[in-house]
């Protein structure tokens, strides 16, 4: 037993309604008696993905002892799960959405291919950009308006430097593929060494993805500043959801 982040199902809230299952790659919930159910602790990966499917709020993540997520075990378990239509079309309860494999033709205009520009210049103004790599105690931090951006987001969004990035700093990092709690402990140290004046989070739309909104505002909480946070969600086809 370890001491680590997840899911919380509140049963009170809980409809049945069965939305967050196709959320859950791993296949860690099941409806039992009318309510979401985490089966096995050992299933949950703690990112939250579940939460936004949830329309009643009933789903949050708490830390407490519980067994470590084993992957292998969540291998087994979903070989022996039928497939389940997905809320998502890109979703499916046998594969991460951030792993299922697409191909998008792209048809440009003569109008549109005229108006790219041969070159741009790049917004950004600091080194290193990786949370993992990236001191908590770097002098540019302080007095800054901090984009915290998924590793995707900037291939993903072609107008990244413009539109997020100018003027701001930039940390990027995966909740899916890093250590979330390493995360989120760097992160709170950042915002308790350093004067941040504004956070935005831009993540992919993939429920994964939105784990680093989660640890950013957990880790927000922990430094009790009251900074300024919000949330910009990118598709997978590279358009501005929110």
């Amino acid at each position: 037993m370890v001491s680590r982040s997840i899911v919380r199902i509140d049963e009170e809230k809980c409809t049945g309604c069965g939305l967050c299952i196709p959320a859950c790659a791993e296949g860690a919930l099941k409806i039992v008696d009318g309510k979401a159910k985490l089966i096995s602790d050992k299933y949950c990966d703690g990112l939250g993905a579940c939460i936004g499917g949830c329309p009643q709020g009933a789903i949050t993540i708490e830390k407490r002892d519980a067994e470590e997520f084993d992957e292998e075990a969540v291998e087994e378990n979903l070989e022996g799960k039928p497939s389940v239509p997905a809320v998502h079309p890109v979703h499916s309860i046998h594969q991460c959405p951030s792993a299922q494999v697409m191909h998008f033709e792209r048809n440009l205009t003569e109008k549109e291919i005229v108006n790219i520009p041969e070159e741009m210049e790049s917004m950004l103004i600091q080194w290193p950009v990786q949370l993992t790599l990236l001191p908590t105690n770097a002098p540019f931090l302080e007095n800054a308006d901090l984009l915290i951006a998924a590793d995707c987001v900037p291939f993903a969004y072609a107008n990244f430097h413009n539109n997020f990035l100018r003027g701001r700093k930039l940390v990027v990092g995966c909740p899916k593929l890093d250590d979330a709690e390493f995360y989120k402990k760097k992160l709170t140290e950042i915002f308790n060494r350093s004067n941040i004046k504004s956070v935005t989070v831009v993540n992919m739309e993939v429920p994964c993805c939105f784990g680093l909104y989660r640890l950013v505002k957990e880790a927000l909480d922990s430094s009790g500043k009251p900074i300024s946070l919000r949330q910009e969600t990118i598709s997978i086809k590279g358009n501005k959801i929110t």
